[in-house]
């Protein structure tokens, strides 16, 4: 009996600004605290990757809303925008924006740069290619495999968004739906990948200016401890960091993922991660994941057994 039911440099916070009184009846910017009786306007630092002057922004609960708020910062359209980093201005896909910001994070938007267009031939199974999303309807080059057909190819780079498949468009799709596209594409066939580069920066170090930014400092915020987390209701919540065993199976899930879907997404592996807490066995997991919106991901009998065992070992320390 199948499992699963298959269905279709650290940096100074900004000043947290003064709030009048609230409206028991208002909600505040979507942004709630965990017992959800106080609302918060956070504000975070931000600048463009390529290089721009320091810009502030607030009021945002999801990953399209932020993307928003920083492109009215520096008055651009918000699909320019291939994708967030966090406290570094470089490609680096370790500080990548998922779905949750510390507290203190300074946040660098990564703007569309050159398009380019590369004929490959696939003389293997796989590309060696590991694709992730922005949140926002662009999939992107997380990681190349090294000797992998791709690594060959000097113009696909970490960072490239995938806009098209022989001429199929690809923004709107998730990043699993984009690998497979890629995964079935058979054996010796030649396709055209069209992809958009970030946007290259002009300056050799940018970030922001700290001096003044201790004073006024609200003790509440800024632990680096805590973060604003990013929920699929489209509501924010601030919430403490995991433990260190929960961030070692959460990265040991996203490892997972990456081997059987060929997808890289620490904030569905932590959301994974929560959908097992309380679960006692494997089944019960499987439940979960089926009335959740993550049913649509198709996971296989295989990788629910193995992420079962991914978090039975965390639990216990074994990965820690």
């Amino acid at each position: 009996m199948s499992l699963f039911k298959k269905k279709a440099p650290k940096y100074t916070p900004p000043p947290v600004p003064q709030l009048p009184p609230e409206d028991p009846h208002q909600q505040a910017n979507g942004v709630d605290n965990n017992n959800g009786s106080q609302k918060s306007q956070l504000v975070f630092h931000c600048q463009q990757a390529h290089g721009s002057p320091l810009g502030l922004i607030s009021g945002f609960s999801n990953v399209k809303e932020l993307y928003q708020k920083i492109a009215e910062c520096y008055d651009f359209p918000p699909d320019e925008i291939l994708f967030c980093t966090l406290n570094t201005h470089k490609v680096d896909m370790k500080k990548l924006l998922g779905g949750q910001i510390g507290l203190e994070d300074f946040i660098f938007a990564h703007r569309k740069g050159r398009p380019k267009e590369i004929e490959i031939v696939k003389t293997e199974d796989a590309l060696g290619l590991t694709i992730t999303d922005n949140g926002a309807g662009y999939a992107f080059i997380k990681r190349i495999k090294e000797g992998s057909i791709v690594a060959k190819i000097p113009h696909i780079e970490v960072g490239d968004h995938i806009e098209k498949l022989d001429g199929e468009n690809m923004v709107g799709k998730r990043h699993y739906e984009v690998a497979k596209i890629l995964k079935d594409i058979p054996k010796g066939t030649t396709f055209t990948i069209r992809l958009v580069e970030p946007l290259k920066s002009g300056f050799a170090s940018i970030g922001p200016k700290t001096s003044g930014a201790k004073s006024g400092r609200n003790k509440s915020y800024g632990s680096g401890k805590e973060t604003l987390r990013f929920k699929a209701n489209g509501q924010a919540t601030i919430e403490n960091d995991h433990d260190e065993s929960s961030k070692a199976g959460i990265e040991k899930i996203n490892g997972l993922l990456e081997s059987f879907m060929g997808i890289n997404d620490s904030e569905l592996a932590s959301q994974m991660w929560d959908l097992a807490e309380g679960k006692t066995n494997s089944m019960q997991l499987a439940d979960a994941i089926d009335n959740s919106d993550l049913q649509e991901f198709g996971f296989t009998d295989e990788f629910i057994i193995e992420l079962w065992g991914v978090i039975t070992d965390a639990r216990s320390g074994r990965l820690s």
